[in-house]
Parts: C-alpha cells; sequence; structure tokens
C-alpha cells in the first residue's frame, strides 16, 4: 500500500497538524507514506515540497487576486485555487495506491488538476470549502446545497459571481467515480451530503488523530514556572490560528463573557491567548491578559494546556477543533458554544462544558463554575482525558484510515 497525502503547508493550522500527524501515524504502522506539500516547516525533512518556497508563495498572493473583486470580502475565508500548479502532477511521480489530499488551495492544488487524477482519491474535508464555491465557512449560507453565486462572504449580490464560477469549476474536475469522502465529524459530514458537490459521494467518518502520549497531563507547577506564568493565578487559555484576527474565533465573544464574570474571579485570573501576532492586541478589559502571539514549538503548546485551569473556545462554526481534543487529552476542560461539530467531543459537564449559541451569559457562568468549584474541574478533567485517548489516540486513528485505503483500492480492483 502506497499513500501520499497533500496539504497545503506542514505545520502552520489544523489542518496542518491533522495531516502531518496522520502521516507520521502511518509510517509508524508500516505504511509506505508520502506528504507532499507547498511548504514544510524544517528544510532536510522527510517531507516533499513542490516547488520553491517563493513560487509557492507568489501563487498563493496571485491566488488572490480575484478577490479584490470585492472589497466586502470577509478576511480569511475564501479560496478560488486558479493559479497553475505542479502538485498533482508531482503527487502522481509517487505511483500511489491512494491520493490522499487534506487541505490543499493557497497555490498548492488547482481545481481543475484533480482531472489528471487516475487511482483512488480520499479527500479529509477540514472546512467546508471542498464542496462550495469557495468559502471556507459559509455561516449560516447553504448555497452550497445549489450552485452559489450572490456569497455574502465575498460581500457579493450578483449571482454569477467568483462563487458561481468555482462552483461550475469543480462540477466540471471533480473525478466523483474516484473520490471518497471523509469528514472528521458526523456534522461536517452531513453538511457536505446535503450539498450539489457531494451529495452523490462516499462519506466516511474519521476524526483527526493526535499522539496522545504527548498531549498528556502534567506537572502545572513545571509548566507554569517553564512558561514565566504566575503560580497563583486562575489561567484561561484562549488560541488558534489568527485567533484575535479571525472574526470566526469569536474573540469579541469571548471579552463580553470575560467582562461578566464575577469580580472576585476577574480579580484572580489570567487570560492566555496564542496563535496570532503581537501586535494584534484584544480589546481593553479589566482582566490582564497575556498574548504569547503564534507558538509554532508543541512542547510549548503542550505546556500551555498544563499550565492552565480551562480552555475556552468562542468559535461562531468549527468542524471538530483540534484544540479541544488537544486540551482533553491533556487534561484541560474546555467551555465552548455548542456549535458544528463540538458537541461530538463535548459532554456537558462531564468531560468539559457545552452553551448555547451565543449566550454571553452563560459562557461567562460556566467558566465561572469550572473556575470555583476545583473538585468538579479535577472530575472533568480526567474525563477528558480518558474520551481523547478513546477517541483520538493516533493508533486507532492510522488504523481507520488504512482500512479505509484497503477498502477503496480493492473496490477499484473489482470487475
Amino acid at each position: 500500500m502506497k499513500v501520499c497525502l497533500l496539504n497545503t503547508i506542514d505545520h502552520v493550522g489544523g489542518a496542518a497538524r491533522a495531516c502531518r500527524r496522520l502521516y507520521e501515524g502511518l509510517l509508524n504502522s508500516g505504511v509506505d507514506a508520502n506528504l507532499l506539500v507547498r511548504e514544510r516547516e524544517a528544510p532536510g525533512d522527510s517531507v516533499a515540497v513542490c516547488g520553491s518556497r517563493f513560487g509557492g508563495w507568489l501563487r498563493a498572493m496571485l491566488d488572490e487576486l480575484l478577490l479584490y473583486r470585492y472589497p466586502s470580502r470577509r478576511n480569511h475565508n475564501f479560496s478560488a485555487a486558479f493559479m497553475p500548479a505542479g502538485a498533482i502532477k508531482k503527487a502522481i511521480e509517487f505511483n500511489p495506491d491512494v491520493l490522499h489530499l487534506h487541505w490543499v488551495p493557497k497555490g498548492f492544488v488547482r481545481i481543475e488538476d484533480l482531472q489528471r487524477i487516475t487511482v483512488p482519491l480520499v479527500w479529509t474535508m477540514h472546512d467546508f470549502w471542498p464542496f462550495t464555491g469557495g468559502c471556507h465557512l459559509p455561516g449560516d449560507c447553504n448555497k452550497y446545497q445549489e450552485s452559489c453565486g450572490a456569497c455574502p462572504v465575498l460581500g457579493s449580490t450578483e449571482d454569477n459571481d467568483l462563487s458561481r464560477s468555482v462552483w461550475k469549476r469543480k462540477e466540471a474536475s471533480y473525478p466523483l467515480d474516484k473520490m471518497t469522502i471523509v469528514a472528521p465529524s458526523q456534522w461536517l459530514a452531513e453538511q457536505a451530503r446535503s450539498s450539489s458537490l457531494f451529495n452523490r459521494c462516499g462519506i466516511e467518518v474519521i476524526p483527526n488523530g493526535l499522539d496522545t502520549e504527548l498531549y498528556s497531563p502534567g506537572n502545572k507547577y513545571s509548566a507554569r514556572t517553564s512558561l514565566k506564568l504566575p503560580l497563583e493565578r486562575k489561567i484561561i487559555l484562549f488560541g488558534g490560528k489568527s485567533v484575535l484576527s479571525d472574526p470566526n474565533k469569536g474573540a469579541d465573544l469571548l471579552w463580553s463573557a470575560l467582562e461578566a464574570l464575577p469580580l472576585q474571579i476577574k480579580k484572580h485570573s489570567l487570560v492566555v491567548v496564542f496563535g496570532d501576532e503581537h501586535n494584534e492586541r484584544p480589546p481593553p478589559t479589566d482582566l490582564d491578559v497575556l498574548n504569547y502571539g503564534i507558538v509554532d514549538d508543541e512542547s510549548r503548546v503542550v505546556d500551555l494546556y498544563r499550565a492552565s485551569d480551562v480552555l475556552a473556545m468562542t468559535s461562531r462554526q468549527e468542524n471538530l477543533p483540534n484544540m479541544i481534543a488537544e486540551g482533553m487529552s491533556c487534561g484541560l476542560p474546555c467551555v465552548a458554544f455548542s456549535v458544528g461539530g463540538i458537541p461530538e467531543q463535548i459532554r456537558h459537564r462531564r468531560n468539559g462544558c457545552l452553551v448555547e449559541p451565543f449566550d454571553i451569559s452563560a459562557m461567562s457562568s460556566e467558566i465561572s463554575w469550572l473556575l470555583s468549584y476545583e473538585g468538579q474541574q479535577k472530575s472533568l478533567a480526567a474525563q477528558a482525558r480518558d474520551d481523547a485517548v478513546g477517541q483520538y489516540s493516533m493508533g486507532k486513528v492510522s488504523r481507520q484510515h488504512i482500512a479505509l485505503y484497503e477498502k477503496v483500492v480493492n473496490s477499484c480492483q473489482e470487475p
């Protein structure tokens, strides 16, 4: 079994981490696997790169040009994938039995190049982009169930806009007879099944995996000492890629919830933020806030989980967030809005806390409840750890993928 995985980059963002972890898990399981990216973190790594770093960056920049026709567009939320790129050609040179796509726009895979694929294609969705007219998270819009157009993400009112054009390109290019779709959550699988592009595809549900030995409970004192965080404060952790600059992450909702915390809790708490630039600052608040910036070192991320008392997630739309799985695996309970696939991870007041979208008062109350009762916090932390090991361990997730690869290869060989 030879498998080639593709992801635009290998180190930044949830999709990159999920794909890289699966690649390493497959290698550890004895699979002949390759990972092909537009940009990798470490030179000399076993990960293969398609073209030069500058060329990939330039294609990504040129791929954004069409968006400038839409000045009211939402940032971080649309990819046209129209620039010519050699990723599919390069992947085919590995002579794989299966091609496994992950997150592939931004100057890496052009939609039309998917027509070149002659082997079974598995595609893990990390957001809505594979089955929309270009948006990654559509919010309340469900035009992907038809043919897109008048795209609210673009701020467009024209039916024949860029989203309609991208949708048509996908309709004409997708090799549906060779495609099997993977959704990390049941929720995303249902959205895909309702789409006009994927309603005839087989869709499997396999969660993203992680190294539950690396992401494990540890000594809070040691973690805080390593990070130079105060030992006596309650720490509320808030993180993710572009966590302060991406409106979907809901930083505005979190600040409102934190402002509503009881004065005694605010007085003894510290909010630690990571995943965005240092120059991205939260609005004024009477809580102390420390912005750690972008943290690429996984051991430092693990220390952040171990050092914290609660993980807050206020995203408006999410698939199956890696951060929640990582925090759970480290024994860190999460308080999150009940959106997307999050209810498949969190069981209310069993391994974390779920809040109705977007109830600021309830979010504040659940954070307060967790920080106020140490016994409950320890009970939820232990259950979170058990659930994470049972659902997200990389060995289990790798075996699920291997079984899927064997299934799609065997089905293509049947007369």
